[in-house]
């Protein structure tokens, strides 16, 4: 089945460097209905081929549903970031859960939980330079690599292989595994991954980790 690309699909990235480069491309189709049921949005996520495409069901209640190329998600912390801003959402409500969004001018923030991220394997390095030097591995396990940059200020580079077999080999900036990661330090960090994509976490109270990160949109 081929679609047309929605007349209503906005295409951003998330999780920007400072200079507004990089972050992770993000479909954002604002108009869920014409998209009825789960095939039909598995089919234009694979389609489409980003990293995920999130369609929103209710605006005001910021109801949406995302998917990669090929799963749907419960969680995912970029598509939530970038439809929190491109909406001005003061909630977002995935499947996983009701999640609280801010903005402070530069960085839109949510807050989120540990738990509701996906299964990964997080896997430290001894430096900055063996994660850069790192090749795609073969599809199957989830894997974010990461080393300290600096451990004292809490930044951290990081890499992320979806082993999915769908096209996405690595995946530019992965909010959920941020959000693992950060459960796992116990802290704020401060993350470079992919090209140069910057996320930040900070740990909050009861299990909460917030998470933010720089949205711009795409050139139509």
């Amino acid at each position: 089945m081929t679609h047309e690309r929605p007349r209503g699909l906005d295409v951003l990235h998330v999780f920007c460097a400072g200079d507004g480069r990089h972050g992770n491309a993000l479909g954002v189709v604002r108009d869920g209905r014409p998209y009825p049921d789960e095939k039909s949005r598995q089919e234009l996520a694979a389609e489409l081929g980003f990293s995920e495409t999130v369609f929103v069901d209710d605006p005001e209640r910021g109801t949406v549903d995302i998917y990669t190329p090929t799963l749907r998600l419960p969680f995912a912390g970029h598509p939530l970031v970038g439809v929190a801003w491109l909406l001005d959402l003061e909630w977002v409500n995935p499947p996983a859960g009701e999640v609280w969004a801010r903005s402070d001018g530069e960085f839109t923030w949510i807050t989120a939980r540990a738990e509701w991220a996906p299964p990964r394997s997080l896997r430290r390095y001894g430096s900055a330079a063996e994660v850069d030097a790192l090749e795609v591995p073969p599809p199957g396990e989830w894997i974010y690599a990461w080393a300290w940059e600096d451990e004292a200020a809490g930044r951290v580079r990081a890499r992320a292989f979806p082993g999915r077999g769908d096209g996405i080999d690595e995946d530019e900036a992965t909010g959920a595994a941020a959000l693992l990661l950060t459960a796992q330090l116990g802290r704020a960090l401060n993350i470079t991954q992919g090209r140069g994509s910057q996320i930040l976490t900070a740990p909050g109270p009861d299990g909460t980790i917030e998470l933010g990160g720089r949205v711009r949109l795409a050139a139509r």
